[in-house]
């Protein structure tokens, strides 16, 4: 099951109360106050873990909480610091505050880790407030609470490449070609119904991450089709593949169908507008002649069209390669991100 959407509480454990204390010790009278410290309470850190690829983990548990100090004991004792709560979540991670709806933090990198909620501070014990003048204080500092929020996180996918195009375009059909991944393909529109990654080696060690998402449809800005909330799983990408049914099953018109996913990626974000693309006439193999893919590359207005075929990979390893080159060239423009441990 893929969940990449989730609303959680997450409260910091408080810290522990001090100790009001006397010394109490054969032969040694009014052995003045020996209250110990409480322990601090555990923070809430949150870390990018390259293991998880869904929030799924959220799905049934909306409440977090970290541990909380232990008061402080007699004989100068301190109490037991509460244990820090480390959730992890899968790198990509957003994580808002659903209250103020700002964004807190982005762990876009394994490993990275960020303290969303720290923990009370222990209060002093009674061996602290001791002066020529009260020695003998009855008093200690209460803990002080730990922090909490009520969050949003939110899963944008990780990859170089988006596949984007309409239902049936063959983007599944393209991944399984050219990866390990295995996502669902069929005849009938909307197989694919959560993003698939999948892992693209070519030759020489050279790899690139593939990111296939639900098919487009025009009006899904306003919840046609399966919507195009899926649409935030490709804006991380490098660049997206536009991927045309050059034989649409209902004879709609390929380049029509290429504005409609335009106008879709537009209405969605500005970034995926910008975005570079490549676009890739698929299922060449139903092919008589080249009457169709003039014809389209002639309604684009003289797009650089490839044509392919997922089927019997015509085409697909220049297109790899296209897209390596393309993707080479954008990760070095890209910034560099360091990860503080």
């Amino acid at each position: 099951m893929f969940v990449d959407e989730a609303i959680i509480h997450v409260k910091a454990g408080d810290g522990g109360n001090g100790c009001v204390s006397f010394r109490r010790e054969k032969y040694i009278p009014k052995g003045g106050p020996d209250g110990g410290d409480g322990g601090n309470g555990g923070s809430v850190i949150f870390v990018a873990d390259a293991g998880k690829d869904t929030l799924l983990d959220f799905a049934g548990k909306h409440h977090w909480r970290a541990e909380r100090g232990e008061a402080g004991q007699g004989k100068k004792m301190y109490g037991h610091g509460g244990a820090d709560l480390v959730i992890n979540v899968p790198c990509g991670t957003l994580i808002y505050d659903q209250e103020h709806h700002t964004l807190l933090a982005d762990l876009d990198v394994p490993d990275k880790r960020i303290t969303i909620c720290r923990g009370g501070k222990g209060g002093r014990g009674n061996f602290h407030f001791r002066t020529p003048v009260n020695q003998a204080p009855r008093y200690a500092e209460p803990g002080t609470e730990g922090g909490e929020r009520l969050l949003k996180l939110e899963l944008k996918l990780i990859a170089d490449v988006g596949l984007v195009g309409m239902p049936n375009a063959g983007k599944s059909t393209l991944l399984r070609a050219v990866s390990a991944a295995r996502p669902k393909v069929a005849d009938y529109p909307f197989t694919t119904l959560d993003p698939q990654l999948g892992i693209v080696d070519l030759i020489g060690d050279r790899r690139m991450v593939f990111a296939d998402i639900p098919g487009l449809i025009e009006g899904a800005q306003h919840g046609a089709g399966l919507g195009h909330a899926f649409l935030r799983h490709i804006e991380r990408t490098h660049c997206i593949v536009h991927l045309l049914d050059l034989y649409p099953p209902d004879n709609s018109d390929p380049a029509d169908n290429y504005r409609t996913i335009r106008a879709e990626l537009e209405a969605f974000s500005p970034v995926l507008a910008t975005k570079r693309e490549i676009i890739a006439a698929n299922k060449m193999d139903l092919a008589i002649d080249d009457e169709a893919l003039a014809k389209l590359r002639a309604d684009l207005g003289g797009k650089t069209v490839h044509a392919i075929s997922g089927v019997s990979r015509q085409g697909v390893e220049p297109l790899l390669e296209l897209i390596w080159k393309m993707v080479l060239e954008l990760r070095a423009e890209a910034p560099v991100v360091s990860v503080k441990p």
